[in-house]
């Protein structure tokens, strides 16, 4: 279980990320499910979300979607919520197998709605706010034409995923890992 801490100008909030033992099949390939709970840190539920991934036989990780409910004044809301084969949407790489910088991939494509873009900076990244012990990062830029005016870094550790994620322009938001520990299953 991965717990994150997420920092703007509007607000702070906690996301819980955990692996669960549960699978689902997407266009006939078998995906983890990850569940994401995002809230204010007085525990209301802001997001909750559960993703499917996959991973190759030569070490890809692989999005193949997400089923997200948003809650805001009292209602519910599925934007963002898609499925790879579903109205034309294609699964994409979250993560190379092995990672080298000017790498480019499609992190997920539902036209219109999901159009998130990966490009691999570093691997031998560092970060002041994620402790040296967590070694070289790969460091990312992501992007989306959605949002043509916001740009990301995200900083990943080996054995772990993202330790650390940034927004360098559009906007003013961080997200840092916290705390990481074995959960029991979801």
């Amino acid at each position: 279980m991965w717990t994150f801490r997420s920092s703007s100008p509007d607000e702070e909030t906690r996301i819980v990320t955990t692996v669960t033992d549960r699978s689902r099949v997407v266009q006939g390939v078998r995906c983890v499910v990850v569940h994401d709970v995002e809230s204010t840190l007085d525990g209301e539920v802001l997001e909750d979300t559960w993703d499917w991934y996959a991973q190759d036989v030569d070490g890809n990780v692989w999005y193949f979607g997400e089923d997200t409910t948003a809650y805001e004044d009292g209602t519910s809301s599925k934007e963002g919520s898609w499925e790879t084969g579903v109205d034309g949407a294609q699964a994409g790489i979250v993560m190379p197998a092995d990672p080298q910088p000017g790498d480019e991939y499609a992190q997920e494509f539902y036209a219109g709605e999901a159009e998130d873009r990966g490009q691999v900076l570093r691997v031998d990244g560092r970060h002041p706010q994620v402790p040296a012990t967590y070694g070289a990062l790969v460091v990312t830029r992501d992007t989306t034409p959605l949002e043509p005016k916001l740009v990301e870094r995200k900083y990943y550790a080996r054995g772990v995923g993202v330790v650390h994620e940034e927004t360098v322009r559009g906007g003013r938001e961080s997200v840092r890992l916290v705390s990481v520990r074995p959960n029991s299953s979801t």
